[in-house]
């Protein structure tokens, strides 16, 4: 009767598992263990790049839609109803081709009347589309056409809220940091007012649409090796690695790591601007050896942007620069990221992956054609569109933060070619005395969201989102007012306590009581303070001394002139 034992604890095996015995399942090898990715395909490393783009997206579309209609709206600091005619006046009044190619953007089609509706319906659109995307990881031609054409019109009328001030020439060296947007060809022009130089955030949307290698290839072209040219053809710190020494202190919004960061031993930030070199000049030739090495280079850019993204608030900067280097990770390496039940996208793959293997793909459809054909045409129109900017690469005489076509397909870009050795801080102050001048005149502070203010605030932490006054006002600290015209309209709307502006900023002293009668601007050198000492204890983060006036005490009546020659409305007090 011991003979039937073995069998029986078979069958409860078999009952138990029903996978024994059964052929495997198309996630497992003949033998029933699970199947691995194959490399060298790049299916699910699109998902990922398409979930990378559409999330930097979302966060700019919710940015503009947070505070366009403050800065470019109707009633705006720098109003892009009146930039649009004075581009329309330059080409002799009229909505010419030459007009629309100058600035392309689809409100030349909408009524004007209505600016601030149009803004907002192109933000929440972008949004909209981006949020979709990022949730499903699926996406067409035309759904990132749509992204791109929404954000570029919105970039195309941003002026100088969209990157750094072109009119820039006075800032020490080169531009300390460019913009997260378009270029404007505006500059330079004495008919329309500066507008911005810098990266676009759609100017990655071309990766979406390549190959892989295509992807990284033309991330090393248009990224990676300008930022580290920029620097040795730059500021003299970069060769005797001292930047470091000043980066944490003056970048635009230092955040609470950078706090700490900026008191580092001296050979750490020696090691860190040595390791800058190496990561901007010498690993982007990884992508070219072949697939391990193009892994390794992806994952230290990665890495480095990580590095950066937790020392400073750089917007969504370095989560775009991110996007490319998805490209470097085939779908073996990426495989981790998905679920390996039956029917999911990674046994989909692993299906076409075994059907390739046989030689038994599918042979290609027409709507396949026209994709690959398109990309192709893609490819050779940004191979194209690059000479010229490969030829400025390798010119002694580089130009940065620039662009080379109307669309702004194709960009020259360089972040902190110049450090700047002392912050400055531009503090807004009001008063309610009847005499600016009077020796008893209490002036109180305004407070920004994220920029250096008050002594006891602790530096924010907002990245990737982004303060696009906060970051203006850095650059206007180190220039003079007549520089930035739309600090002085910014003392208009606080003097009537304009609800609209106020939303940018942090703290209105003069809240629920009547507007200032005077508005200022005081100069200030801000430093911070040295953890664990004396200031520290006090709990300021802080220290400040001041250098000056930064602009005279104005008052509402003072400024109906200035306002009209510009043509901005007239502050309503509230």
């Amino acid at each position: 009767m011991a003979a039937p034992e073995e069998p029986l604890r078979r069958r409860k095996a078999r009952d138990a598992d029903p996978g024994l015995g059964s052929p495997p399942g198309p996630g497992s090898d003949p033998a029933g263990l699970p199947a691995h990715l194959r490399a060298g395909t790049f299916w699910l490393t699109r998902i990922v790049l398409l979930r990378a783009l559409a999330f930097v997206y979302s966060v700019a579309f919710l940015v503009a839609f947070h505070q366009n209609k403050q800065l470019i709206g109707d009633r705006g600091l720098l109003p892009c109803k009146a930039y649009l005619k004075s581009v329309q006046r330059h080409f002799q009044g009229q909505v010419s081709w030459d007009a629309v190619s100058y600035a392309p953007t689809i409100l030349w089609l909408l009524d004007w009347s209505h600016m601030d509706s149009n803004l907002d319906a192109l933000a929440l659109l972008g949004l909209g589309i981006s949020s979709f995307i990022l949730v499903t990881g699926c996406a067409n031609m035309v759904l990132m056409a749509a992204l791109w054409v929404l954000y570029m019109s919105l970039v195309n009328v941003g002026q100088i809220w969209m990157g750094v001030p072109a009119s820039g020439n006075r800032v020490p060296g080169d531009f300390p940091l460019p913009s997260l947007d378009s270029v404007s060809t505006a500059q330079g022009d004495p008919h329309i007012p500066d507008c911005s130089m810098g990266l676009s955030v759609a100017d990655f949307q071309n990766h979406a649409w390549s190959s892989n290698w295509g992807t990284g290839s033309h991330c090393f072209l248009s990224v990676l090796p300008w930022q580290g040219l920029i620097k040795i053809r730059g500021d003299r710190c970069w060769w005797d690695l001292t930047c470091m020494d000043f980066h944490y202190e003056t970048q635009p919004v230092p955040n609470p790591v950078a706090y700490f960061l900026h008191r580092s031993p001296w050979w750490v930030h020696r090691f860190e601007t040595l390791s800058n070199h190496f990561l901007e000049l010498v690993v982007p030739f990884f992508i070219f050896l072949g697939r391990r090495m193009c892994i390794v280079h992806g994952a230290l850019q990665i890495l480095f942007q990580v590095v950066l993204i937790i020392s400073g608030n750089l917007s969504f900067l370095n989560w775009l620069t991110i996007v490319p280097s998805v490209a470097c990770f085939d779908d073996a390496t990426l495989g981790f990221l998905f679920p390996s039940g039956p029917g999911g996208v990674k046994d989909k793959v692993l299906q076409m992956q075994k059907e390739k293997a046989q030689g038994t793909e599918p042979p290609l459809r027409y709507g396949r054609r026209v994709r690959q054909t398109v990309n192709l045409a893609l490819g050779v129109l940004i191979a194209w569109l690059s000479i010229p900017v490969v030829v400025n690469l390798l010119s002694p005489k580089q130009v940065m933060n620039s662009s080379f076509n109307a669309l702004r397909i194709v960009n020259t870009y360089g972040a902190f070619g110049s450090i700047t050795k002392e912050r400055t801080e531009v503090i807004l102050q009001g008063t309610a005395s009847p005499n600016a001048s009077a020796p008893d005149a209490v002036w109180e502070d305004y407070e920004f969201k994220c920029k250096p203010g008050d002594l006891r605030r602790r530096p924010c932490l907002i990245s990737p989102y982004h303060h696009r006054l906060d970051w203006l006002m850095w650059f206007a600290a180190f220039q003079t007012y007549e520089q930035h015209e739309w600090v002085i309209h910014l003392a208009g709307k606080l003097l009537a306590n304009d609800a609209e502006a106020l939303s940018l900023l942090a703290l209105n002293p003069f809240a629920d009581r009547a507007p200032p009668r005077w508005v200022r601007g005081e100069h200030y050198k801000y430093k911070f303070s040295r953890p664990w000492g004396p200031h520290a204890a006090n709990g300021k983060w802080w220290i400040r001394k001041r250098l000056g006036p930064y602009f005279p005490p104005l008052s509402l009546q003072d400024l109906k002139g200035y306002f009209r020659s510009r043509e901005w409305p007239f502050p309503e007090l509230e």
